[in-house]
């Protein structure tokens, strides 16, 4: 039998101290329950700690995305008050095992969300819409994972830097982007490539936390996934998102 509260406490202590440990799935695969549950379990010894919870990322939502790791399936993360870096401000990579920076769209709930709705009863529950920018790190060596690795980990969810606020009714289905580090493009895309639509997202979010016993309520934030490959950024680096209609987002790495 897996031992589901041990390894939520070794990926809990890895995140914490931002240390790299091996992947599960090279001793034994963990399935996509065990993994939510291990994810769970993990989370709760974060809000334990005082962490509270403040919404979800999507993940894998991007073909570019899911060419880069090797996998097909969407899946889920939580979200806490400890993740969320200030906009223009300075993060520090001793956070971090290896991080890496994605654009994305950000909707801010005003009404509670879960189970199976449609795209117009899922933007009906959101009160705003932004860019924004998703530090993901895997905790595992060298950023390898299986799907079961990853879900464990709280898919890679480890911070996020948000743009401005803008009104729900805000066309997001088609908006360029530009991610730039060190004032060149390295990532270049448009907010379609998240299932073909951002609120495609959001509409997996309230199915996926209903599955999870949880819901979006009102004041969450949800991260609708990369819509580009993922670029790693290091000491010195000035990083900055340019969504067409959205503006801009941007943060700096320090020491």
């Amino acid at each position: 039998m897996i031992d589901i509260v041990k390894i939520s406490e070794i990926v809990d202590e890895a995140a914490r101290t931002a240390t790299g440990i091996p992947q599960f799935s090279d001793t034994r695969a963990l399935g996509v329950d065990e993994a939510y549950a291990v994810q769970s379990l993990s989370m709760q010894r974060r809000y334990a700690r005082g962490e509270k919870r403040i919404g979800f990322k999507m993940g894998l939502t991007s073909r570019a995305k899911m060419v880069q790791m090797g996998v097909e399936d969407v899946i889920i993360g939580r979200l806490t008050d400890e993740m969320r870096e200030e906009e223009g401000g300075i993060i520090s990579v001793a956070d971090y095992v290896h991080p890496r920076v994605e654009p994305e769209i950000a909707f801010l709930m005003k009404k509670p969300l879960s189970g199976v709705v449609s795209m117009l009863e899922a933007m009906d529950a959101v009160g705003a819409v932004a860019g924004a920018i998703e530090i993901i790190d895997s905790r595992y060596n060298a950023f390898k994972f299986d799907l079961g690795d990853v879900i464990a980990d709280n898919s890679s969810s480890s911070g996020f830097v948000l743009g401005n606020w803008f009104a729900p009714d805000t066309d997001i289905s088609n908006l360029g982007m530009v991610l730039s580090k060190n004032g060149r493009a390295m990532e270049i895309g448009s907010s379609a490539a998240i299932l073909g639509h951002p609120v495609r997202s959001l509409v997996s979010a309230a199915r996926m936390v209903a599955q999870l016993n949880e819901e979006l309520k009102p004041g969450d934030i949800v991260l609708a996934g990369g819509a580009t490959a993922a670029f790693a950024v290091a000491p010195g680096d000035s990083i900055l998102l340019e969504v067409q209609s959205l503006g801009q987002v941007a943060f700096n790495v320090g020491a």
